[in-house]
């Protein structure tokens, strides 16, 4: 099976440069071969006139939002585009760039990336790159949900603007910032000026034991100095991120078992889950974005001394106590023959944990 090409979706609110940064990464050679899908919304599109990208490589979803009525236009097109590379209808692209429109939520198209068919066999998710007005940002996400989403559920988080804006605003959004989501990589860029290395390459499946990526993937040391300098405390629309660390290696049918769990209970809560386990003595990583679970992925080697379990999480009004009073779910079964599930005793750990959620 031919390697699955990787997709990275560009968000953040209305006119925060999104169009500016899509045409400067067009222009680095690094992207000649990137097949680009615009989402506009409105009655007349103009945004995808703006992209200096080839026009057989660049496709529209206008009058709909991607997260919502035009959702299954995104199927549909990944497929197409899928399929008339495979048939030379089109230039081979070796990824693909999705713009979308400032009031959208990523959640959908993720869950399209990774639980869809028709797109799952040939794409994966590269990164979530949310831009910042350095201007207006502090506002923007003071007054609207949608903002503060699209920065906790980035990868990358990218300051715009910032030659129009003073230093000392800059700081304190990037303040800010690090409240929401301090895992993610932070830059800044003027004009949609950054190198693209500081935007891609985020996702689990390019993390390597032997390099580096995996442990800047996962970021634990960046969360734990958030929550220890200012506290732990929500901020932001009730949005927490706090990392919790486990002493004792987990079960792997617990940690199924406890993955489904929180999304099913809670899993509009759980903005985003990242971690690497001690799962029977082996490192496995988990990722999960609200009630979608990325198949667990079980590492060649560790990636540094540390044998605790780390987990971050990026949660909306689901505090961590809430959190570590599930946590017993993972020594479920530990000791039984792989595979083999007891619903009772099952039932009395999801009862237990449902008071507490």
């Amino acid at each position: 099976m031919a390697a699955r090409v990787p997709v990275s979706l560009i968000t953040g609110f209305l006119g925060s440069g999104k169009t500016t940064l899509l045409n400067r990464l067009l222009r680095d050679p690094g992207f000649a071969n990137a097949a680009v899908i615009i989402n506009e919304f409105g009655e007349i599109a103009l945004d995808h006139l703006l992209v200096a990208a080839p026009s057989e490589n660049t496709v529209l979803l206008a009058n709909g939002c991607i997260c919502c009525t035009v959702r299954g236009d995104l199927t549909d097109t990944l497929a197409g585009l899928a399929r008339k590379r495979d048939g030379g209808e089109l230039p081979r692209f070796d990824r693909v760039l999705i713009e979308t429109t400032g009031l959208a939520d990523p959640v959908p198209v993720l869950q399209t990336l990774i639980t869809d068919e028709a797109t799952a066999p040939h794409y994966r998710l590269d990164s979530v790159v949310t831009l910042i007005d350095g201007v207006h940002g502090a506002n923007q996400l003071d007054t609207h949900a949608e903002a503060v989403k699209q920065a906790a559920l980035a990868d990358r988080l990218l300051i715009t603007k910032c030659d129009r804006a003073g230093a000392d605003v800059i700081a304190a959004l990037e303040r800010r910032l690090d409240l929401i989501n301090p895992a993610a990589v932070r830059s800044r860029a003027v004009r949609g000026d950054v190198g693209p290395q500081a935007l891609f390459g985020a996702a689990l499946h390019a993390a390597s034991a032997d390099d580096g990526r995996f442990t800047r993937w996962l970021a634990p040391e960046a969360v734990v100095a958030a929550e220890t300098h200012h506290d732990g405390h929500a901020h932001d629309d009730g949005i927490s991120a706090f990392c919790v660390h486990l002493d004792q290696p987990v079960a792997r049918t617990g940690l199924i078992l406890w993955l489904n769990f929180l999304a099913g209970m809670r899993g509009a809560n759980l903005l985003r889950v990242k971690g690497l386990l001690n799962v029977e003595g082996r490192p496995v990583a988990v990722h999960a974005v609200q009630t979608l679970i990325d198949e667990p992925v079980e590492l060649a080697r560790w990636p540094d001394a540390e044998r605790r379990s780390r987990l971050v999480f990026i949660t909306r009004d689901l505090p961590r106590a809430a959190i570590e009073k599930t946590l017993s779910m993972l020594a479920f079964d530990a000791a039984a023959p792989r595979g083999t599930i007891d619903p009772q005793a099952y039932a009395r750990f999801a009862a237990a944990a449902q008071n507490f959620l």
